[in-house]
């Protein structure tokens, strides 16, 4: 049962977050392919105080894809940042930033549940390429408390590489 608005996690260490993460699973995306593999997101801190993002994966056609983004932590959020993948000199540009909330998290900070207020994309995060079944229930039926409908969920082919672009 759904109790109102979708809830990001009350306070994020940052400085953990940060690092490789794996996509265990996700709800469709119109600029992911359904049959894309190997994905992965990789985090790191800039010098402003900014994230790097970095996601990479191999598309349909085994071709290696990356899309390098920047994340702006939210000050009165910690689990709450605004990312784009706009190229750098058009990121000025207003409402071109997308919610990013991380919504679950575990205490060693190995696997994350992200989602948007929204309610239209989330993902499920591993530092690992695989995750436990009872694990990943446990998240996803932390997305359907929220929510989040899974009718559509996708569990791409992780071998547990990095692609290299």
């Amino acid at each position: 049962m759904v109790d109102g608005e979708v809830r990001s996690v009350p306070r994020l260490e940052l400085g953990r977050y940060l690092g490789l993460w794996f996509e265990v699973g996700r709800l469709p995306l119109r600029f992911e392919d359904e049959g894309s593999k190997d994905i992965t997101a990789e985090y790191s801190l800039n010098d402003d105080g900014t994230v790097r993002v970095d996601n990479r994966c191999l598309d349909e056609k085994d071709e290696p894809t990356q899309a390098l983004g920047q994340g702006v932590p939210d000050p009165e959020h910690s689990g709450r940042l605004q990312v784009t993948f706009l190229p750098e000199s058009l990121r000025w540009i207003p409402f071109t930033k997308a919610d990013y909330w991380i919504l679950r998290i575990d205490e060693r900070y190995e696997n994350a549940l992200v989602g948007t207020p929204d309610r239209k994309h989330l993902w499920l995060l591993s530092r690992d390429h695989r995750i436990p079944a009872d694990v990943e229930s446990s998240y996803l039926d932390t997305a359907r408390e929220q929510g989040f409908e899974l009718e559509d969920w996708i569990r791409p082919q992780q071998s547990g590489r990095v692609v290299q672009v």
